[in-house]
């Protein structure tokens, strides 16, 4: 065999990596300009801020799933596709973009109950 075979051509590319870095900083992204927005505009309250932030816990469970498929695309081509590094980064991104949104919406509900109680 003269030619090359498919085994043998260069490294696939890991789009499930990439995207799941891509979705974590997006998500990692949003409470900063949430509460940006909140401060210099008039028309956005704290309280719409922590809603958007709320977001960050929808981009971050994304991120998670799409690095778990990453790592299982890895392992299925016994490692002949990179990105093991790109994944396992967009996986601890995720991770603390899901926390940030959490807490965010953890602190709305509170928030919520004590103007309703008080």
């Amino acid at each position: 065999m003269d030619g090359l075979t498919r085994s043998s051509s260069s490294r696939g590319r890991n789009d499930a990596a990439r995207g799941s870095v891509l979705f974590a900083l997006v998500g990692l992204a949003i409470p900063p300009l949430g509460f940006l927005a909140a401060r210099k505009l008039d028309q956005v309250s704290l309280v719409q801020a922590t809603g958007a932030t709320c977001g960050s816990a929808v981009l971050g469970a994304a991120a998670i799933l799409l690095a778990r498929r990453a790592l299982r695309n890895i392992e299925r081509s016994i490692g002949r596709i990179g990105g093991e590094g790109t994944a396992r980064v967009g996986r601890l991104l995720g991770a603390i973009s899901l926390v940030a949104g959490l807490t965010a919406a953890l602190a709305l509900g509170f928030y919520a109950l004590l103007n309703f109680f008080g």
